[in-house]
């Protein structure tokens, strides 16, 4: 029952953190000019690993298989 409702809080939590992600790098392109490009890349390349560090600690701590 409890390992029921940890797999449950967690995908919720990684569908969280995906629509976070999602909603940030639709924010970060929202108006595409060509001499902020390199920084709007860097930016979003940041998100995605900032997400990705995230889901991986969800996975590693709490979906954890013994």
């Amino acid at each position: 029952m409890s390992t029921t409702i940890k797999k449950v809080a967690s995908y919720t939590l990684i569908a969280i953190v995906l629509a976070f992600t999602v909603i940030s790098l639709l924010a970060v392109w929202d108006i595409i000019s060509l001499e902020n490009v390199i920084k709007k890349l860097l930016t979003s390349l940041f998100i995605v690993f900032l997400s990705s560090v995230l889901v991986l600690f969800i996975f590693a701590v709490i979906i954890k298989d013994k």
